[in-house]
């Protein structure tokens, strides 16, 4: 009883405060059936820590979330509201009663029969509760709407919200009243949890084996750089030797190693105290021209540097202190030794971390993913992961050679070589620096950089690095090649056959299919030569889903970018397959969306929408060009903003299987066409018996 007792005191208690607290937002759907029925979804997300409690109680002080809706002779509903299975537990509070609810976010469902002919609006009312361990909020009341077109309706793909005339979204602004039809970007006939047909991708599988494992190569490209690679003998000589307990010294070594992997993790932590990383930001990174003019220039600086003509260094201070730091004893001074070594070393190793930041923040990093029982951005684990990834393999070495003294002897001296790793870097840097240029370009359409323009640049950096390598050519630092050594000739010959490899492109020719370069270079049809895709497809989503509607024709929607890599890999590798280009083109009727387009619409058409903002609730949008409105149909409609994603709908907009993402197995692509035409068929033989 006393427990009781004290549960209302908390209930009432925390009332006082109520205003102030929202852990719940409600998000409203429908899903059309078929021309007769519909299914409403209602939709609760909670923050963490907060919990709302089943339909199904058997206590009486626990409020259940419960329905009503407005009777009216335009619907009836068919059988009760239905939920997911509930967590049950005993509540410590109430006498170790057991108490049903759901956490994180739960999906309510009600079928209806549609009665009118007319489009008609179906209101109803919600009463919930939510409770943390330490409170419970008073009852509340939330009324919402769906506008519902009746059994005549119009054309649907004026329906889907990308509409051509520039029609402004409904008001949002009433307090606790959500509408189901407020914002044209979310097509309200798609259900995420019931395609059509059963294939595809559920949910992405966030592989981050490729992230930690770039993170290593750049690790052990660092180590090769004169910057590094003269510390491991001397850093590891000075552990073993300066100490008299030759486990303690392994030891220490080996700790010094660890702190180096350490100190580059710790570079990423800030990125887990961000909240809520939005999407759009990683899109916008990922696509700004302003930004991959800004990589450009940066990559240029870095490439200048790796030629020798100037140092990248920080402030002489930092090394300082982290210097005089080191001298003092035990595991402190160790991990400044390693600080030390991380600052001084960042003219060699700064460039290649820039490449790895630059790589891991796009927009296929948004997301959340689940680890551990936490939930953690998608983004900020990458960066941690690639950052852990190069830590490792900067610190490897000192822990391997403190454990092998003997080992020490076996490294080569420092000298020459060193210097022209350098320069290889270089050039390197200065081929990313011409993508990041093609970036701004394609995503501006300036025509700066055609592909034959691009494969000409990439053709003039692979002379010149095999001229730097035959010793034709020299920057400062550099030693007189007086012999050509084996292994020089060697990468001279493999820098000589890239060169050859990429001549064809420059004139426009396709001695090659050049798979082993697809995404970086720009599409074949970005070209002076070239200007057709090879799949016929509509740009714009209202034009396309009319096509299909008029060839009675399944849809593939393409979201894609110009500057997306894994996009030109599949309409380079995949999409080329006679297979494949046979079905998009006679089976299909594709429509490619440039998320990233930043061509601007019309003053009549630009308009702001209400999208989500990361953290749970909503903010205003601007959608000012042709890109912002295909990346916001992507994130409102289909829960994504990663390219590429292929959604496959009926005319209707009912959607055929799960959307998938990179898929560059030709069979598995050919298996999602052929199974979503098939749930195209069924759908089509439901409608002819009825």
């Amino acid at each position: 009883m006393q427990n009781i007792v004290t549960f209302l005191f908390l209930f009432l208690f925390s009332a006082s405060y109520s205003q102030i607290q929202n852990p719940v937002k409600w998000k409203f759907s429908m899903n059309r059936v078929s021309d007769t029925t519909a299914e409403l979804i209602l939709r609760a997300d909670m923050e963490k820590g907060w919990h709302i409690y089943s339909q199904e109680q058997t206590y009486d002080l626990i409020i259940p979330v419960s329905f009503s809706f407005t009777p009216g002779p335009d619907y009836e509903t068919l059988g009760k509201v239905t939920e997911p299975k509930p967590i049950m537990a005993k509540e410590p509070a109430l006498d170790d009663a057991e108490v049903r609810y759901f956490e994180n976010s739960v999906t309510f469902r009600q079928k209806i029969k549609i009665l009118s002919a007319k489009t008609f609006s179906l209101k109803g009312t919600l009463e919930y509760q939510t409770c943390n361990d330490r409170m419970c909020l008073p009852p509340q009341d939330i009324d919402f709407s769906f506008k519902i077109e009746g059994t005549s309706a119009p054309d649907t793909s004026k329906q889907a919200g990308i509409d051509t005339a520039g029609i402004q979204p409904s008001d949002t602004s009433a307090k606790d009243t959500v509408s189901a039809d407020v914002n044209r970007y979310h097509l309200s006939s798609v259900d995420l949890s019931s395609p059509a047909g059963n294939c595809g991708e559920k949910s992405e599988d966030h592989t981050l084996w490729g992230i930690f494992l770039l993170g290593i190569l750049g690790g052990f490209i660092a180590l090769l750089t004169p910057c590094v690679f003269p510390m491991i003998p001397l850093t590891v000589s000075f552990f073993t030797k300066g100490n008299k307990n030759s486990k303690k010294g392994t030891l220490d070594a080996i700790t010094y190693g660890f702190f180096i992997m350490l100190i580059y993790f710790l570079l990423s932590v800030p990125f887990h105290l961000i909240p809520g990383i939005d999407p759009e930001i990683l899109n916008q990174i990922s696509t700004n021209t302003w930004l991959n003019i800004f990589f450009f220039l940066v990559f240029l600086v870095f490439a200048i540097s790796f030629f020798g003509y100037f140092e990248i260094t920080l402030p002489s201070k930092w090394a300082g202190k982290a210097d005089a730091a080191s001298g003092v004893g035990g595991m402190f001074g160790i991990f400044f030794m390693a600080l030390t070594l991380a600052i001084v070393s960042f003219s060699c190793t700064g460039p290649i971390l820039g490449t790895l930041l630059a790589g891991t923040l796009n927009a296929e990093s948004a997301g959340i993913i689940h680890f551990l029982g936490m939930e953690l951005q998608l983004v900020a684990l990458k960066l941690s992961v690639g950052m852990t990834g190069f830590g490792l393999a900067l610190g490897l070495p000192f822990a391997v050679f403190a454990l092998f003294p003997g080992w020490l002897q076996s490294l080569p001296k420092s000298g020459g070589w060193l210097n022209a790793v350098k320069v290889v870097l270089g050039f390197v840097e200065v081929a990313l620096a011409i993508k990041f240029l093609s970036n701004a370009d394609l995503v501006e359409q300036w025509g700066l950089l055609k592909r034959e323009t691009f494969f000409a640049l990439w053709f003039l950096c692979a002379m010149g690095l095999t001229l730097y390598i035959f010793g034709k050519i020299k920057f400062p630092h550099d030693s007189p090649v007086k012999k050509i050594s084996p292994s020089r000739w060697m990468f001279a010959a493999t820098s000589l056959v890239a060169t050859i490899y990429l001549f064809p492109g420059m004139i426009g020719k396709n001695w090659w299919s050049y798979n082993f370069l697809s995404g970086f270079p720009p599409p074949k049809y970005y070209s002076y030569f070239k200007k057709e895709h090879e799949i016929k497809v509509y740009t714009d989503f209202t034009e396309g889903m009319t096509a299909a509607k008029k060839e009675n024709k399944p849809v593939m929607i393409d979201f894609t970018g110009w500057a997306c890599v894994n996009c030109r890999k599949m309409e380079d590798n995949v999409w080329v397959e006679d297979a494949v280009k046979a079905m998009l083109n006679e089976k299909y009727i594709v429509i490619s969306l440039y998320v990233d387009e930043r061509t601007l619409l019309p003053d009549r058409l630009q308009h702001e929408t209400e999208v989500p903002d990361g953290e749970g609730g909503m903010r205003r949008k601007k959608i000012r060009t042709v890109g912002d409105q295909w990346s916001t149909l992507q994130a409102l409609t289909f829960a994504s903003n990663s390219q590429p994603y292929y959604v496959l709908l009926n005319p209707g907009q009912i959607l055929l299987g799960n959307p998938i993402g990179y898929t560059p197995d030709v069979n598995k692509c050919m298996a999602y066409l052929n199974c979503g035409l098939d749930a195209f068929r069924e759908l089509q033989n439901k409608t002819a018996l009825k």
